[in-house]
């Protein structure tokens, strides 16, 4: 009959509306009408150390008639990304202190790939190789992960006294920065269990548990436990940091000595008191292990064990051991200083 449509021709319509509603709701792309220009990486997390040179892989399949490439990355927390770099293939411009640090390999013509010298702790976290060609754009994501160590950290006056930008501050003045919550994660799987519940970078407040206790949340499953969203310039608790490889050595001074002395026994050797974070990393990657109680630059007194044994320190795991912060004209300990 005139005026109507017949089944086939309403299949032809439909059926394409359809493939794409069921993508979508998978929470997969469209089918893409035109080429892709962008490989899909090999491997989408890329693993790297503090101030090595790191590649992260962009490559073309083919090179569109025109185009640029722009580097960004995804920052934490937030809906924005940071630009870092634009090439049009010939020329690149950078941006902000990381642009500054980074360059294209161009391996070859197709190649896109982000090269960034002296990795830093904040470099760490998500990118994306975005394709401009003026008709539809495409990108590919990769995550920029560091080797290191998490460590709980508080001041001398006792737990919960930071809110979020004080524990941030906390940590980079610690040689570190907030750890996130993959790094947290990481920490857990190899043995991290600690009660008190600190800040993270995404502004998430929680803590991690390998034995339910009652004194650490109560019963339940091992895990990371969580505070849920917390205010943060009103809620305080303690921080978690993270730090990665040191550029210089970590060395123990013996003596009977207070902080001032410390620091002055570190100047005389051409160095200065360790921070928190340089002892960690120290433990982590050099395999430091010193049964004797050291200052270090916070007026804390700390010592560290890789091989556990019943007089230097009690417990039965490799750590970082504290004796918290003595009296600054206590001299009754060493110090461990820090060298470039």
């Amino acid at each position: 009959m005139q005026g109507r449509i017949s089944l086939p021709t309403l299949c032809h319509f439909l059926l394409p509306w359809a493939f794409t509603t069921f993508h979508r709701a998978l929470g997969d792309s469209a089918p893409h009408p035109g080429p892709h220009y962008l490989l899909p990486p090999i491997h989408e997390v890329i693993h790297s150390r503090r101030g090595a040179t790191t590649t992260l892989p962009c490559v073309l399949g083919a090179p569109p008639p025109s185009y640029k490439v722009r580097w960004s990355k995804v920052e934490p927390g937030e809906l924005q990304e940071t630009p870092i770099l634009i090439t049009n293939g010939l020329h690149a411009r950078g941006y902000g202190s990381l642009g500054g640090r980074a360059r294209m390999r161009r391996g070859h013509r197709l190649d896109a790939s982000l090269v960034i010298a002296g990795v830093r702790l904040e470099d760490e976290g998500r990118y994306r190789c975005e394709l401009i060609n003026g008709i539809e754009d495409e990108s590919v994501a990769l995550t920029l992960r560091l080797e290191g160590v998490v460590f709980p950290y508080q001041p001398s006056r006792g737990r919960y006294q930071f809110n979020y930008y004080e524990a941030k501050q906390a940590c980079e003045e610690q040689d570190g920065r907030l750890a996130t919550y993959s790094q947290l994660y990481q920490a857990w799987t190899e043995g991290l269990d600690w009660c008190n519940a600190g800040w993270l970078l995404e502004g998430s407040v929680r803590y991690p548990v390998l034995t339910a206790r009652a004194p650490c949340g109560g019963p339940g499953r091992p895990g990371i436990r969580s505070y849920g969203p917390r205010d943060r310039k009103r809620d305080r608790y303690d921080a978690f940091c993270f730090t990665s490889e040191l550029s210089g050595q970590v060395f123990f001074v013996p003596g009977r000595l207070t902080l001032s002395e410390a620091h002055a026994a570190c100047r005389r050797r051409g160095a200065m008191v360790a921070k928190v974070g340089h002892l960690y990393a120290a433990w982590k990657f050099s395999g430091l292990d010193q049964c004797d109680g050291g200052w270090l630059a916070d007026g804390s007194v700390r010592f560290p064990i890789t091989m556990p044994r019943p007089r230097c320190g009690g417990l039965p795991d490799p750590g970082v051991r504290s004796f918290g912060f003595p009296r600054p004209q206590q001299a009754a300990y060493g110090t461990y200083c820090y060298s470039e």
